[in-house]
């Protein structure tokens, strides 16, 4: 049986990247990218992170990560701080200016979602996310081997 499921999650991917850059430029908002507000959602969920619990809850690799955090730091949106318990890692905190971004960025991510998940039921929505969470850990299971 051919599938396309892979397939269409990447083209999803490219979209819906696509949709969130022009909801970005249409709310007048230049402070981030799309990329970029991965990392700073998982910083607001979650709080200090180290550079590899960002690359692990976004999926970016460690040096596209970097690259991005210079970037961002540079912006003004993070800052890089030493971990007070453990001198050889560095944790990434938000700025003042980022956290003030939050709501902006929520408001995108809202109207991103309501595009998403257009004619879905409250049940499909709840079925569809407990099977990509399956596949990701499938994909975060296969990269432990290597």
């Amino acid at each position: 049986m051919k599938t396309y499921g892979g397939f269409l999650i990447s083209q999803i991917r490219q979209l819906s990247g696509r949709t969130f850059e022009k909801i970005l430029k249409e709310k007048g908002i230049d402070a981030f990218n799309g990329p970029q507000g991965r990392i700073l959602y998982v910083l607001w969920e979650q709080g200090e992170l180290s550079i590899t619990d960002i690359a692990r809850l976004t999926s970016l690799a460690n040096t596209t990560l970097t690259g991005m955090l210079d970037r961002m730091e540079a912006q003004g949106l993070v800052v890089r701080i030493p971990d007070q318990h453990n001198r050889r890692r560095i944790l990434i905190q938000l700025t003042p200016k980022a956290r003030r971004l939050q709501d902006a960025y929520d408001e995108v991510s809202e109207k991103n979602n309501a595009i998403f998940y257009a004619g879905f039921t409250q049940s499909e929505i709840q079925q569809f996310e407990a099977m990509l969470k399956r596949i990701l850990q499938n994909y975060e299971e296969e990269s432990q081997h290597e």
